[in-house]
């Protein structure tokens, strides 16, 4: 047995822990993870139906652009349950075993979205700290167009060369590895998009920079709304 597998299956051993009652893991266990560009798995229904109105009527009032630490703002209690589905140990061994990737003792940090605008879905690979991003969206009824549609991208240069354009649809999750050409942007879309964004990340030290990199960048926004803080 792989030590990646060999750790999973000790912490699920290990954890007692019931099992998450918002995330479809039997959905997420038999989803297929591509392997082109980079590995990724794209999975509607990931919230249960019935937890999802819930989490939307919990969902933080986002006024502004920009990405916000869930530290920073204030949620209803359903949305506060799953955020600890997502960062809990039975969903971490989860992803450990879809990924093939030992996530002993690495940090989760989750950050949220209500609005785009102009500026936001440039092409880029998120950052070398990164090890998984998962992106979870809440938006009923989307009617963005091609505009806010994520796209799996095959180099950093082309906005058309994709793999697969994700609609940010309720409770629709895009899961990646981080790598030098995990390639993503949307065309640009001004108005309501809700996301929350998971990432695992390579130690406690880049958590703390990045959330505080986050809220110095959010209390310019709410300040200056558009404006981008360039710190």
């Amino acid at each position: 047995m792989t030590s990646v597998a060999q750790a999973s299956v000790n912490r699920s051993q290990d954890v007692k822990a019931s099992a998450p009652v918002m995330l479809d893991l039997d959905k997420f266990e038999a989803a297929s993870l591509k392997h082109d560009p980079y590995d990724y798995l794209v999975l509607p229904g990931f919230i249960r139906p019935q937890a999802l109105q819930r989490v939307l009527a919990d969902f933080p009032r986002i006024d502004k652009a920009g990405s916000f630490p869930a530290g920073t703002l204030k949620p209803g209690p359903a949305f506060f349950e799953l955020m600890a589905e997502l960062e809990g140990p039975v969903f971490r061994a989860a992803v450990e075993r879809k990924f093939g990737i030992d996530l002993t003792g690495r940090p989760t940090m989750i950050t949220v979205r209500g609005h785009t605008d102009e500026t936001d879905g440039r092409i880029h690979t998120d950052s070398k700290t990164k090890l998984i991003t998962m992106l979870v969206y809440f938006n009923d009824d989307w009617r963005g167009e091609s505009g806010g549609r994520l796209r799996v991208l095959r180099s950093g240069t082309d906005l058309e060369d994709y793999a697969e354009e994700v609609e940010p649809g309720m409770g629709t999750l895009l899961a990646f590895r981080r790598s030098d050409n995990s390639w993503h942007g949307h065309k640009p879309f001004v108005g309501q998009r809700r996301a929350l964004q998971l990432n695992w990340v390579v130690s406690e030290q880049v958590k703390q920079h990045e959330q505080r990199r986050h809220g110095v960048s959010a209390f310019f926004k709410k300040l200056f709304g558009k404006q981008e803080y360039t710190g």
